[in-house]
């Protein structure tokens, strides 16, 4: 089965119909880091990273794994870990995981640019939450509900599709 991206706020799964919101500027086929759009294309996704003091109800056949305080993930152009989940230091550009906001208490990468790294592609491209679909910097965002529907269906075959 895939995920399906149908337009700029429909993501499908099977017979399921989820509200979501994309990046601010659209899809892209000609991504690069910081413009606001979402990768067109059709990937794996990655393993769940999870707050674990706050959300304690996932079930889903995918790897889990807890994000910690010291975890980001790196948009850093000039580094050698760019597009990888980085220890946090202040000498790297990153996305910070562990966030007082709730976007990243569950998310899933989309492996978008990530088994042949070309920097300045685009990074940190995930499924993650929303509670006001306000627009994305290139993810794919959706509530907490959804998400917690859709960790249920999936498993680690399962790609999704962005139109």
């Amino acid at each position: 089965m895939q995920i399906f991206i149908k337009n700029k706020d429909t993501l499908l799964y099977d017979d399921f119909k989820f509200k979501c919101v994309i990046g601010k500027k659209g899809f892209t086929s000609k991504k690069i880091e910081g413009d606001k759009k979402t990768p067109k294309g059709t990937y794996n996704l990655g393993p769940v990273y999870f707050r674990k003091d706050r959300i304690s109800n996932i079930k889903t056949k995918l790897k889990m794994i807890k994000i910690k305080k010291t975890m980001g993930w790196c948009d850093d152009i000039h580094s050698n870990n760019y597009n990888k989940i980085i220890k946090v230091t202040n000498k790297i550009n990153h996305e910070k995981l562990f966030r007082k906001n709730r976007n990243y208490d569950i998310l899933i990468p989309i492996e978008y640019n990530t088994k042949r790294i070309i920097k300045n592609k685009g990074s940190a491209i995930f499924i993650h939450l929303t509670k006001n679909y306000k627009k994305t910097l290139g993810c794919i965002a959706i509530k907490k509900k959804d998400m917690l529907i859709l960790l249920r269906l999936i498993n680690k075959n399962t790609k999704i599709k962005i139109n």
